[in-house]
């Protein structure tokens, strides 16, 4: 069996979006399960030619979430990196900010929430450099379509590059940080069970 990290993360990935949400079929309003399903869903988004509308209803699973449990800080930080990656994928430079904007508000709640978490900390710290990355994505994704654009009318045209590897860079980062806030805020609220005592 030949598959490539990327395929397997993939398949990793639609695994735990099916199984957050048969379990939500059970319980609509397990805000643990929404989380789950939305993170899956954010993951699965880089794996789309057209994420946007992916990571539109992952941003809906999580604010469920938050509905039903507005104190869950790692829900928190994953909305706003789903906020993060909305923003880097508009190419209109208001409707970023916007995303950028909402974004640190839920890293803000989640720092309030959970003060001690260094990954909250260091992503609020680093939030206002997005506008500048999503400047820098913009106009590389521009020049990369321009050079595609002008192919000389004596060679055939080079087939068109679907995605830019700067954007899959960024993303990569993003949905590390992601996993990585999960799986911390999933360890810090579930406990180990004490050691036995013996009497």
């Amino acid at each position: 069996m030949d598959l490539q990290l990327s395929d397997l993360d993939r398949l990793v990935f639609e695994k735990e979006r099916q199984a957050a949400e048969l379990a939500c079929t059970a319980d609509p309003r397990d805000a643990d399960n929404l989380t789950k399903w939305g993170n899956a869903l954010l993951n699965l988004a880089s794996f789309q030619k057209t994420p946007e509308d992916m990571i539109k209803e992952a941003i809906m699973k999580l604010e469920q979430a938050l509905e039903v449990d507005p104190e869950r800080h790692a829900t928190l930080f994953i909305l706003g990196n789903a906020h993060i990656q909305q923003g880097f994928f508009t190419p209109n430079k208001q409707v970023s900010l916007g995303c950028f904007d909402k974004a640190a508000q839920c890293f803000e709640q989640a720092v309030k929430l959970d003060p001690g978490n260094e990954m909250y900390l260091k992503v609020l710290g680093s939030i206002s450099q997005a506008p500048e990355l999503h400047k820098e994505i913009q106009f590389h994704m521009a020049n990369q379509q321009a050079s595609q654009e002008t192919v000389s009318p004596f060679r055939k045209k080079a087939p068109k590059k679907e995605e830019s590897g700067l954007k899959y860079d960024v993303l990569g980062w993003v949905i590390l940080g992601i996993g990585i806030a999960a799986w911390v805020g999933m360890a810090k609220s579930h406990p180990p069970p004490p050691p036995p005592r013996y009497m």
